[in-house]
């Protein structure tokens, strides 16, 4: 039989904060197949997720399918909007959530795994963030534009660059995008989709450099809307998950296992020659030009 084997293979998760989005499905897929899970967390909710994990509120979800509960093997704080101490404004250093934590910005996150584990094998950016994402784009402030894009898709960038470097080869990176990178989505604002857009396009570019450099695999999941704790801050989840299932050729909700199985895929040898590759999940939402339950539809066409 035809089977993810990960065993040995050490995967580094940057973004998981709870049990509901991608970045945890992808994990427990990648522990499914016997990877070796390190997390990254984002710094001001550290202490909530490891007080909850502590807590046994994600043991329903951490359950594997031979009954064990997935396990990581070191949780770091990680704030990828900044590369190095000095990035950090004084604002935020001072900030109580993250006094509690050290050593959270992206050099120093991969120093710290690379002392602590030598090498690793996966790396998934599973992150993002635009503070202004419920504003049309006409009305979002140039420092929001600039911040969606620093922490949605050159995070991703400064990640790999900071990993590359002691990732085995043969290893593999992996990151999240959405459609509106390539479509209009109304209300999917704040320069968001424009992060979309430069994460794509970045994978491109990184496939060739990190492939050529380290050689490690670069590729992005496209994935459908999904009710992630980050999604709700949208503020219309429910109503872009509705109308995917109307319109959509595969007329169902998407859930996170369907995710996370050919996230694991990619990031695995079997997928040796597949990189610079964006991968829709979405029901094939992608391929549809025109929604099926529109009211103009439903009106004889006339000339």
């Amino acid at each position: 039989m035809l089977k993810i084997d990960l065993k040995g293979k050490k995967a580094f998760i940057a973004g998981i904060g709870d049990d509901q989005g991608y970045g945890w499905a992808i994990a427990k897929a990648l522990a499914e197949a016997g990877a070796e899970i390190i997390i990254g967390t984002w710094t001001p909710i550290v202490k909530i997720f490891t007080t909850s994990w502590a807590a046994g509120k994600f043991d329903e979800s951490r359950k594997l399918s031979n009954g064990n509960l997935m396990e990581y093997a070191k949780l770091y704080a990680l704030d990828a909007s900044f590369d190095k101490p000095e990035d950090v404004p004084n604002e935020i250093k001072e900030n109580k959530r993250y006094q509690d934590n050290a050593g959270y910005t992206v050099s120093e996150v991969a120093a710290a795994v690379a002392k602590d584990f030598g090498h690793i094998d996966i790396l998934v950016h599973s992150l993002a963030n635009g503070p202004e994402v419920k504003k049309p784009l006409l009305e979002t402030s140039r420092q929001g534009y600039l911040s969606a894009v620093s922490s949605s898709a050159y995070s991703f960038v400064s990640l790999l660059a900071h990993f590359g470097p002691f990732m085995n080869q043969g290893g593999s990176a992996l990151t999240l995008s959405y459609l509106a990178s390539e479509r209009a989505v109304p209300g999917y604002g704040g320069g968001m989709s424009s992060a979309k857009a430069a994460l794509e396009s970045d994978t491109r570019t990184l496939a060739y450099e990190a492939g050529r450099k380290w050689g490690i695999r670069i590729n992005t999941i496209s994935a459908g809307a999904y009710r992630s704790r980050a999604a709700r801050a949208i503020g219309f989840i429910d109503s872009m998950i509705e109308y995917a299932k109307v319109n959509a050729p595969l007329p169902k909700e998407l859930t996170g296992n369907e995710v996370g199985a050919p996230a694991a895929f990619l990031l695995s040898p079997l997928a040796s020659a597949i990189t610079g590759t964006i991968l829709y999940v979405d029901n094939g939402m992608h391929a549809m030009g025109i929604a099926i339950d529109s009211p103009a539809l439903a009106s004889p066409v006339t000339d």
